[in-house]
């Protein structure tokens, strides 16, 4: 699926990671020549500056001789390298890892673990560990008057021990919330492209009605005139035969066009107008009782309020989605309560099935969690559906209490509305 794929693409946004590098590079150009000519510490300060230069002229390739805003993961690694191995060659000519600034080594590798692959942030790792190692045993001195401090063993060494652990803490940290952000990234475009289709087969079901409306006129008048071909006609074997066709066709367009008038989205089971909570339920739950042998027992708790909702694609697929799973997990029976009271609403969902396995309850809302229980292992995908739903249905406040059932044995789910709210939306 192509959604998917572009969402789990390793790319660097080109614009972002080049601004930067040019306040990496302003800052590094700052800080060298303020400490040579203002604080007067003496080092090499024009082989520091002609690296920044390097650093510089990387930046305008990287400007203006590519075109694309995403960089390749190969063209990102190469300049992220530079970057390590720039600020490396600045560390090495200012006292090596001892610096204060040193702790700006581990930044490229940090910064690529959110948008790279696994195998070039270990690249990056890898190479960054490397130059603090380096750093630790080959270095010149600190700038003078700073190369008479001497430093203890203990604490000379805990310097790169201290960087190492902190670059591997937050590499690790980034990557995984990284790859957390992309997982939620291809089920909100899953959303999406969800209610992109439904907000379609709506369209398409007010097209289907207009046209039968326009259609209506026309098709009577060619059954009016083939009813009068076949009585001119019926005598006649060639002709007889052709015409009683053209009759029953006509016929048959009117039950299509017929149908069609009386309920445009009729193959979705769609909610075409404002009605109350219970009727809203009742509707969701028809949709499944034409194509399901399970029983769908609906109980009305409490009904003080018939108070009509607004029409709402998000919460029809929100529910549907619910009820669906109830009826695909169930062993034969869903029950749906609903309770409405002068301040809250709320439906019930629970089924007569295996309910959640308990290793992913405390995950559940997420998306693609599975069970690693190996009889649960066969529900593919698991978690995906509830995600949608559960973000459909908060994003038109409502909230989700998902649970196993203690009276059913299998999967509960509670959504529950202020009436405030819900008439609001």
């Amino acid at each position: 699926m192509e959604l998917s794929t572009n969402s789990k693409s390793s790319h660097l946004n080109k614009t972002t990671y080049v601004n930067l590098r040019w306040i990496g590079i302003i800052g590094q150009f700052a800080t060298i020549n303020s400490v040579a000519f203002i604080f007067k510490f003496e080092f090499n300060f024009i082989l520091a500056n002609f690296v920044v230069l390097i650093g510089v002229l990387s930046n305008i390739v990287l400007l203006y001789y590519f075109k694309k805003n995403q960089l390749q993961e190969t063209i990102s690694l190469i300049f992220l390298i530079l970057d390590i191995l720039q600020l490396s060659i600045l560390l090495y000519l200012t006292g090596g890892i001892i610096n204060p600034f040193s702790i700006f080594l581990i930044i490229p590798a940090i910064f690529a673990s959110n948008s790279l692959s696994i195998k070039t942030n270990i690249l990056l790792i890898f190479l960054t560990i490397s130059s603090i190692v380096y750093l630790t045993f080959f270095h010149q001195e600190l700038p003078s008057p700073l190369n008479s401090y001497i430093f203890s063993f203990h604490y000379y060494y805990a310097v790169p021990v201290a960087l190492i652990i902190a670059l591997i803490f937050l590499s690790f940290f980034a990557l995984t919330f990284g790859n957390e952000s992309k997982i939620r990234k291809d089920a909100l475009d899953k959303i999406q492209e969800v209610i992109s289709k439904e907000h379609e087969l709506v369209s398409l079901g007010g097209q289907a009605a207009a046209a039968a409306h326009s259609l209506g006129t026309p098709l009577s008048t060619i059954k009016i005139v083939s009813q009068d071909l076949y009585n001119n006609f019926k005598n006649n074997n060639d002709l007889k035969k052709d015409i009683e066709l053209l009759v029953s066709q006509v016929d048959r367009c009117n039950e299509i066009l017929k149908k069609l008038s009386l309920n445009p989205t009729i193959e979705d089971g769609f909610i075409d107008k404002n009605i109350s909570l219970h009727n809203y339920v009742k509707e969701v739950v028809n949709s499944f009782q034409e194509i399901s042998e399970k029983n769908f027992i609906i109980n009305i708790e409490q009904d003080y309020n018939s108070f009509e909702i607004s029409k709402s694609i998000e919460i029809v697929y929100g529910i549907r989605n619910f009820i669906g799973n109830a009826n695909k997990f169930s062993k034969k029976n869903i029950h749906i309560s609903i309770t409405s009271d002068s301040e809250k609403s709320t439906i019930s969902i629970e089924d007569d099935g295996p309910g959640f396995p308990k290793d992913i309850l405390t995950k559940i809302g997420e998306p693609y969690i599975k069970s690693f229980q190996s009889k649960n292992q066969y529900r593919a995908g698991l978690g995906l559906g509830i995600f949608i739903g559960k973000t459909l249905l908060e994003k038109n406040k409502a909230k989700l209490l998902i649970r196993n059932s203690e009276t059913r044995g299998g999967a509960e789910i509670k959504i529950e509305w202020n009436n405030k709210d819900l008439k609001n939306i």
